[in-house]
């Protein structure tokens, strides 16, 4: 049977929409024992992101435990089990619940960072790159955009492996 090289502490991986992040996560988690922890952070308002939940739960195996934090992310984290491998799914679409729940993105963005670190088990944070676009045309956007940026910049200074995916492909930035 072949060693497993076991994941780092914080792994964060990045990468546009449909680049394959979560499957590449998935992959980094589901190479060590289970059981794995997989944090959901999406909210089904409508029946197009139920059918994307619910493909990303199919494709899942047994050994997965998933956990729905759309807001209170490192509580999520900090739950354990001691030494099971974490994957986030995903930071972008949590900024957006905080933003939409009026909550301080930067306050949450620090918990999330004491989190990771104290976490019982090594984290895989996944995240959409948004800052290799144009510059949106509203308010709104441009905050999410911004504090997305600003929650990236900040973990993938603390992360011990930086991963962005181009079409597939992992690149290791860190």
């Amino acid at each position: 049977m072949p060693s497993v090289k076991p994941l780092p502490r914080l792994t964060f991986v990045l990468g546009g929409a449909r680049s394959g992040k979560s499957r590449h996560a998935e992959a980094l988690v589901e190479a060590q024992a289970s059981p794995w922890i997989y944090v959901a952070t999406a909210q089904a308002f409508d029946a197009e992101m139920e059918a994307r939940i619910a493909e990303h739960r199919a494709r899942r195996p047994e050994g997965w435990i998933t956990r729905d934090a759309p807001l209170d992310l490192p509580e999520a984290i900090r739950e354990g089990p001691a030494g099971a491998p974490i994957l986030v799914d995903c930071l972008t679409l949590w900024v957006t619940n905080l933003i939409l729940a009026e909550r301080d993105v930067a306050e949450a963005g620090a918990a999330l960072e004491a989190a990771c670190l104290d976490a019982p088990g090594p984290v895989v944070l996944v995240s959409n790159e948004v800052g290799l676009g144009i510059v949106p045309d509203n308010a709104l956007a441009r905050r999410f955009r911004d504090e997305a940026g600003r929650l990236h910049q900040r973990l993938a200074a603390r992360a011990d492996a930086v991963i962005f995916m181009v079409a597939g492909l992992p690149m290791s930035v860190k």
